[in-house]
């Protein structure tokens, strides 16, 4: 019997806005929330709103990754460097982001096409400021849409669950 090598998410990484490498092995134990950003979104003010929560838990362990990507509407700036001041100067963000990242089609990071398989179609982006919520273990336990603001009732008892475990 064949067993599914992605049945977690430390089969992953991505590359750093620098350019180092991201393994997310590295994150065993620790609760991760994935957003895919875009820094000129009608969502962008939520980096304020990702900052305060990643400030709020990461003493709690939490890991915070902001993937950006230019997949939805053309909304990220034309380099990582552009992106990297620009999270920077306006919002002050501590937690890691990626490079810009593929997200749909033949490129897409297979991080997202694990999405998909994991939790549908419905889970798998539709556009920027899409949430994902991975527990002690690496499975995905929760997804939210570009709606859910950061700090809403919802994702911060989702994440008090999750430390909890």
């Amino acid at each position: 019997m064949a067993t599914n090598v992605h049945a977690n998410v430390y089969n992953f990484s991505f590359n750093s806005i620098d350019g180092k490498k991201i393994n997310l092995k590295g994150f065993k134990g620790k609760p991760i929330l994935f957003i895919n950003t875009a820094s000129l979104c009608g969502f962008t003010y939520q980096y304020s709103d990702i900052e305060l929560l990643y400030k709020k838990y990461k003493q709690n362990g939490l890991i915070v990754i902001g993937i950006p990507s230019n997949d939805f509407g053309n909304q990220e700036l034309s380099s990582n460097q552009k992106v990297k001041e620009f999270c920077s100067i306006n919002f002050d963000v501590s937690f890691l982001l990626t490079e810009i990242t593929n997200i749909k089609g033949e490129k897409g990071h297979p991080f997202f096409k694990w999405i998909k398989k994991e939790a549908g179609i419905l889970a798998f982006p539709k556009w920027n400021f899409y949430k994902y919520l991975v527990n002690k273990e690496g499975l995905l336990v929760k997804w939210y849409t570009s709606t859910t603001n950061p700090n809403s009732n919802k994702i911060i008892k989702d994440i008090d669950e999750v430390i909890l475990q």
